[in-house]
């Protein structure tokens, strides 16, 4: 059990944004009032998973850049971009931007690796360069670079009536700080502190060393802070899916259990070549979902979370889940909602 003096610090939720093709406009708004709603009910945090080729958001970035101008003081965040998708230099500069607007209130998450699906997208993402793409951490550390302010050419000056200079800019001070990976394994968390970011940590990860996940994610926390320079001071967030059912409807009880249930099975055992784990769903009252939280071995070592709401669900789902989040599983796990909330 967590000692009383270590409460949960930051309470946060992660959404996928999720719309209709026919009209996406309606599932953007719907987001943007769900992060809306976020501040309204105290959240430290909002975060948009990434979504390419499929019908839930494809630009998390310029998204946030709206729900920065509707709201002021809950921070926003990516969880997470695939680098794989991106250009280093041009991300650091939406990514500067979008702080910029926001007054400091970006925390932009990242992983590595190639494409989903990359065979049948190459031709259309990299369609000269496919086969001499890199995917690997080099890629996170020119972003990183970028964002940190180091040069990215060695021109700058005036040229004419133009001044150039050789490092991103807008410059976002304090964006370098507020950068996020998201890791899954041993491997990542090292390397993620070794650069001194921050680190997500969510309900997949690698059977590396045991088939428990939550002493596998323990292990990715452990090994993130014994590389990072601020040692157990480090900043990680930990993102499971949480169901609260305090206010639920008995039909919304039904679905969310269903959900849970489907969903269950791929828990068992280590999954695919990757050997990934997923943790379970946590589905219940406040009161229970805490005491499953509070004997989670990773769980006991944060201070953050982003709890990730779970898919496909409506609106008014999302309504219910995330006001019993910050009104009864949050102070359950001793959170406190800001003082300068609305």
């Amino acid at each position: 059990m967590p000692l009383p003096s270590q409460p949960l610090r930051k309470l946060g939720f992660l959404t996928i944004g999720l719309f209709d093709e026919a009209d996406p406009r309606k599932g953007h708004e719907s987001t943007l009032e769900i992060i809306r709603l976020g501040e309204r009910l105290g959240f430290d945090s909002a975060w948009l998973r990434h979504r390419h080729l499929q019908y839930g958001i494809s630009s998390p970035v310029a998204v946030l850049a709206a729900a920065s101008q509707r709201t002021a003081r809950i921070e926003l965040g990516t969880a997470v971009i695939p680098l794989g998708w991106e250009n280093p230099l041009r991300l650091a500069e939406d990514l500067a931007t979008v702080d910029i607007l926001s007054g400091g209130r970006l925390n932009p998450g990242i992983s590595v690796g190639p494409p989903m699906h990359y065979d049948q997208v190459k031709q259309a993402l990299y369609p000269d360069t496919a086969d001499a793409e890199d995917f690997g951490y080099d890629r996170v550390a020119r972003l990183l670079d970028f964002v940190r302010g180091k040069p990215a050419t060695d021109f700058s000056g005036v040229e004419g009536f133009e001044v150039f200079s050789d490092r991103v800019q807008p410059h976002a001070p304090g964006l370098g700080r507020r950068l996020w990976y998201g890791g899954g394994s041993l491997r990542s968390a090292q390397w993620a502190g070794e650069h001194a970011m921050n680190f997500l940590t969510s309900s997949v990860v690698k059977a590396e060393e045991s088939e428990d996940f939550a002493e596998v994610q323990l292990s990715h926390v452990r090994a993130f802070r014994a590389h990072h320079p601020d040692g157990d001071r480090a900043r990680v967030s930990q993102g499971l899916v949480v169901i609260p059912t305090d206010s639920a409807s008995p039909e919304q009880r039904a679905k969310y259990e269903a959900y849970a249930e489907k969903r269950l099975p791929r828990t068992a055992t280590p999954q695919g070549p990757a050997r990934l784990m997923f943790a379970p769903d946590l589905v219940g009252t406040s009161a229970e979902i805490a005491e499953r939280l509070y004997a989670h071995a990773a769980f006991r070592e944060i201070h953050e979370v982003a709890f990730a709401l779970p898919f496909t669900f409506e609106h008014d789902d999302y309504v219910q889940i995330l006001t019993d989040i910050a009104t009864r599983l949050g102070p359950a796990l001793g959170w406190q909602a800001s003082a300068q909330h609305a």
